[in-house]
């Protein structure tokens, strides 16, 4: 894998993550289907790759670390993907990430009682697919894509580095 090569593989990381997000906005926001809370959690991988490929252009020197950073990322995406779609299929149990609204920041029982009778979304429920697939199963099958390709290039580093 040449240098062209890994440049053009992280231009596509960069290009995926964005779309990755804006869709996952543009389902929320313009077509009206609710995230539950891993949802929003399986957002996060993507944020970081936009930056760490990003800051790639400004320290070309910490190449290698910023790919190994990316691994990590996409590791996370993966396990996170893996665990929701394991919940999606009844192979595990939801968690309280699942159920739980963020219940600190309230200064009186009212408020309390207002945000518990707001409908939480389940990690079961399934509320927009593409071609059949839940958004998770195509996240989860995205991650091990670019979790493999960073792999192949961390392990081909030192033999193609200028």
């Amino acid at each position: 894998m040449n240098n062209f090569k890994k440049n053009t593989i992280l231009k596509i990381i960069l290009i995926i993550s964005f779309i990755s997000l804006i869709t996952a906005y543009f389902i929320e926001n313009v077509l009206g289907h609710q995230p539950c809370n891993l949802c929003l959690i399986e957002r996060i991988p993507y944020g970081l790759a936009i930056i760490l490929v990003i800051s790639n252009n400004f320290f070309k020197k910490d190449e290698k670390f910023i790919i190994l950073l990316l691994i990590m990322v996409f590791v996370f995406s993966f396990l996170i993907s893996f665990y929701h779609f394991g919940i999606e299929q009844n192979l595990f149990e939801e968690s309280g990430v699942c159920v739980i609204n963020n219940i600190t920041e309230f200064d009186s029982k009212e408020e309390l009682l207002k945000q518990l009778q707001i409908k939480v979304i389940s990690c079961k429920d399934v509320t927009f697919r593409i071609f059949g697939f839940s958004l998770t199963t195509i996240n989860m099958i995205i991650s091990l894509v670019i979790f493999i390709t960073l792999i192949k290039i961390l392990k081909n580093y030192e033999k193609y580095r200028k």
